[in-house]
């Protein structure tokens, strides 16, 4: 395999500065009776990452206040990816707006059509911890590395252990999506999981923290993709993040029969 070695540890790795990027698969039960993306479904994602870009640059418990009106402009099928984008495009005293994008990618050529746009306004909830006026809009956007994918989600209660922190099997599945969509993009073939070498759990992920993934290609073989991923939790309300679980997966590309197929 040729491979590429991982950055070091940096505490602030993976923030980015006024975007936040949520990337999910469409699998049956995401979609309607035409084999597309159900739009209730693509309203949770871009929802989901309105807030989770409000609560990140105003560090403050948000709740979505109006949204404006969204056009559907193409279908996302079942077996695509499907990519929200939020970024803050006004900022207010206690409100402030922003942009989502949804865009679905076809995973073998790669091809990419804007599903829909829409523009969420979300408020501050006014208590003990919330500062106001709101920081002021971001000015230049840094974006993550171009070899590297960046996954953001947010921990629900159904997700948790009785612990109240992200139960392991929830984590697991989360980071092998992560390595097959990293895998697929690099490759652009049917990928599937060969071996998970090693996975550690450094800290528990509590309810309402935001996730996210980092995965990136750290070697490459004939048909195979070796995946690093990291998991990292953020304290929405302080900034706070802390590397969570840090992971290797080897992926396989296979044609039609399952046989291995040369990628490359």
């Amino acid at each position: 395999m040729t491979t590429t070695a991982l950055s070091s540890d940096v505490p602030a790795r993976g923030v980015t500065t006024g975007v936040v990027r949520l990337v999910d698969m469409i699998l049956p039960g995401d979609t309607n009776h035409h084999g597309t993306l159900f739009g209730g479904v693509a309203l949770a994602h871009m929802d989901k990452v309105a807030f989770l870009a409000a609560a990140r640059h105003g560090r403050a418990p948000f709740v979505t206040a109006a949204s404006e009106r969204i056009d559907f402009l193409a279908p996302a099928l079942k077996g695509e990816l499907i990519e929200a984008t939020g970024r803050i495009v006004r900022v207010g005293n206690s409100a402030l707006d922003v942009e989502v994008t949804l865009v679905a990618e076809a995973l073998l050529s790669g091809e990419r059509r804007l599903c829909t746009r829409g523009h969420f306004t979300l408020v501050a909830v006014k208590g003990p911890g919330t500062r106001l006026p709101l920081p002021s809009l971001p000015g230049e956007t840094r974006e993550p590395p171009a070899t590297e994918l960046h996954m953001a989600d947010i921990v629900f209660p159904p997700q948790t252990n009785h612990y109240g922190t992200l139960f392991g099997g929830d984590a697991l599945r989360m980071l092998g999506k992560a390595a097959f969509i990293a895998a697929t993009r690099h490759a652009r073939a049917v990928m599937v999981m060969a071996a998970s070498d090693r996975i550690d759990f450094r800290s528990p992920v509590r309810e309402g923290e935001m996730t996210e993934m980092i995965a990136r290609v750290i070697a490459t073989g004939r048909s195979s993709v070796r995946i690093g991923v990291e998991l990292w939790a953020e304290d929405l309300l302080t900034g706070e993040r802390r590397r969570a679980a840090t992971a290797q997966f080897v992926m396989v590309a296979v044609d039609r029969d399952g046989r291995p197929l040369a990628i490359g």
